[in-house]
């Protein structure tokens, strides 16, 4: 971001800042309404929630002075969001709906600690009207919307008749309260296919599903309801004519007690999966001034009409076929990607709700607004791309986010060791980047995504990069179905021989680089296993041989990312040369690399191979009978896996040596859990005959449903999961005999 911008925004900054203590001091101002000093400040918060989002609220609590309380299940008594609270409350098992979805024991964990007031983050109780007239009957401050709104806005079908009466303009739909199946498919009718159906209360894209024809209808719907139940507590659906082609932008607004409202720009929430946003940007690319105007006004027109103050984001669909929005609904709470918006007014939004909840005006006026620049948040989850974005769980063996700055945050709510859990949404962190227009700051979010490394999950990461890399996503031409009409380009596919090829030298590249870091690491721990002194030739491992060279082989297996593909066996040479490089060799007839490594730190290598040098970062550990290994260098990364052998993590006590047994195999036509979860529902018997491609039983991981199919005609066998049973990745499910 250039310094002007930066400069603009800091004396923004500062400028909020002395108008917040005029307010208040109770001083008028640019025509605000004077006010008293609030006779009890919070001094003390809660926050109902977990993960990254509640370590973000507690974050500027404490620079303001204001103890934090955290509460927390039992799957994170260790978390993240736990140790940075002044104190921390045990609220129930697991499961949300016996902890962070109890009202009446966060209600209790606020009396026990004194909180006087509750910030409940996003999702969970956040957009509650129970939970917000609870706080309110118990005595405490609900940091957010009057109970009221977030009613009217939280039913979906209520808030379009609503906006409809307001003047917004509604996409053609179906809000009623009539919820027969055979209603609604009727409604669906007169509607016209393609319709999309969404749950009543609650976000976050659970429960939509898309349906192209009336014979998909009845599945799509009783899903969709079951999906809504599990997540939201209630099933009730409305319909919407399904736009083919549209854009999703929505607009920060912000009210206060005081009757005043104003709206914070934009966000481009376009590039989606499975519904929910995984790169947001603000200022929205490709739209005119008027538009942006436009946007502004109906989302401020929104949230007076009914009687919003705190943050909320009223949600637009953008027919890009015709350049007309349409409202979609309301989000009456702080939404995951506000920070691109606080990077582009250089403002804290949490600040400011806590100010708001304290019965302050807001700071500034809407004309006082600024617009610094661009900004990019993407968001970082366990999942495993291949199998369509299913969410994944693990140990985070290796968590190496980027550096922080004035232009790049991280938001997170694990560190290096922790578990993700298949109880809570699989988002590892949020990236959040800006500059001094979009082409900077794009420059910046690629960077960064290529420094950033986990190990031990699949994540999403490798998949951010090559979204953001796009062309079509480098000029702004986003659209809810980007990655739809992208996945060729998206998705690694072996079908392009070309491709494989190039990717599949890339990784022998990489290996290359693997097997003389791992040699340089032996090297290592036999040096500090004897105090210090260099290794003579006659105790190197391996040992030197007259008339031989001190050579190994190291056989590493390719993980690819294409699913069903198996990995790629590479096989390496390494000799060991008198001064201190080693020669990599793929074969007796291939050509050798010459490599020279030096420790540069914990897991960190300084690597010189083929003319150029370079910082290189090794993690590895053991999983499921092998040993994965983890390197990263330039814009690569790339895993392998080892089946036995030494095993090394790059860390300063060296090497230990570790075998680990196979994995066991699985019968002919054994289909597998394809995530970590719950058997909801099982749909047939053992030995009954099913179809290829017909249910067999519905999976539920992070309040995503997943209907596992028969891959093939034939007839069950081995079916012995039951509903309610929990099962873990890859664990056989049942057995289909043709």
């Amino acid at each position: 971001m250039s310094m002007t911008v930066w400069a603009l925004r800091r004396n923004v900054r500062r400028k909020s800042y002395s108008m917040l203590v005029r307010f208040t001091s109770g001083s008028a101002s640019s025509g605000r309404d004077t006010i008293k000093p609030n006779e009890q400040c919070i001094e003390k918060v809660l926050v109902a929630n977990r993960g990254e989002i509640a370590c973000r609220i507690m974050r500027t609590a404490k620079r303001l002075g204001i103890q934090t309380v955290a509460v927390y299940s039992d799957a994170d008594r260790d978390s993240l969001h736990v140790k940075s609270a002044d104190e921390a409350v045990r609220i129930g098992p697991p499961p949300a709906r016996l902890s962070y979805l109890s009202g009446a024991a966060i209600m209790e964990a606020a009396a026990r600690t004194g909180a006087q007031a509750i910030h409940p983050g996003y999702g969970f109780s956040s957009e509650s009207s129970d939970f917000a007239q609870l706080c309110e009957d118990s005595g405490l401050t609900f940091i957010g919307p009057p109970a009221s709104a977030i009613r009217d806005m939280g039913d979906k079908s209520a808030s379009k008749r609503i906006m409809g009466a307001a003047g917004v303009p509604l996409v053609p739909g179906y809000h009623g309260h009539e919820q027969d199946i055979d209603h609604m498919k009727s409604e669906a009718g007169k509607i016209g296919y393609p319709i999309i159906i969404k749950p009543t209360h609650g976000g976050g894209g659970k429960g939509m599903r898309i349906v192209q024809s009336e014979k998909d209808f009845a599945d799509s719907f009783l899903g969709a309801q079951r999906e809504a139940a599990a997540s939201f507590g209630v099933n009730t659906i409305l319909l919407e004519k399904y736009i083919t082609r549209p854009r999703h932008i929505e607009v920060q607004v912000f009210g206060d007690k005081h009757g005043n409202v104003l709206h914070l720009y934009e966000r481009d929430c376009s590039v989606q999966r499975r519904h929910q946003k995984i790169i947001e940007e603000a200022p929205a690319p490709n739209i005119s001034e008027k538009f942006r105007a436009s946007l502004g006004q109906a989302a401020v027109s929104a949230a007076r009409a009914v009687g919003y103050y705190n943050a909320g984001t009223v949600e637009f669909i953008v027919d890009t076929e015709s350049d007309q929005f349409y409202f979609m609904e309301m989000n009456t709470r702080l939404q995951v990607e506000h920070p691109v918006t606080e990077m582009i007014v250089g403002q804290d939004l949490v600040e400011w709700q806590i100010r708001v909840a304290n019965g302050e005006p807001l700071p500034i006026s809407q004309a006082e607004v600024p617009l610094l620049g661009h900004a990019f948040e993407a968001r970082i989850y366990a999942e495993n791309v291949p199998k369509g974005f299913l969410p994944a769980t693990g140990v985070l063996n290796h968590y190496r986010p980027v550096a922080v700055s004035s232009s790049v945050r991280v938001e997170t709510g694990v560190e290096q060791g922790d578990t993700v859990s298949m109880h809570y949404d699989p988002m590892i962190a949020k990236l959040v980047v800006s500059g001094g227009n979009r082409g900077e700051a794009l420059v910046k979010l690629k960077d960064c995504l290529s420094n950033f490394q986990v190990a031990g999950v699949p994540t999403n990461i490798n998949f951010l990069q090559k979204l953001a890399s796009h062309k079509e996503f480098a000029v702004g031409n986003v659209e809810t179905h980007f990655i739809e009409h992208h996945k060729t380009d998206l998705f690694a596919d072996e079908s392009n021989p070309a491709a494989a090829d190039l990717a599949y030298k890339a990784a022998k590249h990489s290996a290359a680089l693997v097997a003389a870091c791992v040699s340089a690491i032996e090297h290592s721990a036999w040096n500090e296993s004897n105090h210090g002194k260099l290794p003579s030739i006659w105790h190197s491992h391996p040992p030197f041989r007259v008339h031989h060279e001190a050579k190994q082989t190291i056989e590493l297996e390719w993980d690819n990312e294409c699913e069903g593909t198996g990995s790629n066996l590479v096989s390496l040479g390494v000799v060991y040369q008198s001064d201190g490089s080693y020669l990599i060799q793929e074969g007796d007839d291939s050509p050798s690399l010459e490599v020279r490594v030096t420790r540069a730190g914990n897991c960190g290598f300084r690597v010189e191979a083929a003319g150029l040098s370079m910082n290189v970062t090794i993690a590895a550990y053991l999983k499921d009978g092998y040993k994965h290994i983890h390197i990263w260098h330039g814009s690569e990364h790339h895993q392998f896996k080892q089946k036995v052998g030494i095993e090394f993590s790059g860390d300063e006590e060296g090497v230990q040596h570790r075998t680990s047994s196979e994995t066991s195999s699985h019968p002919p036509g054994t289909v597998v859990a394809p995530m970590a979860g719950l058997v909801v529902k099982v749909l047939v018997e053992n030995e009954a005959k099913v179809d290829q491609g017909q249910p067999v039983l519905v999976m539920e991981a992070m309040k995503m449903e997943h209907v596992v199919k028969a891959p093939s005609s034939g007839s069950i066998h081995d079916l012995k999961v039951k509903a309610g049973q929990q099962v873990s990745d890859g664990s056989a499910l049942f057995r289909i005999q043709g």
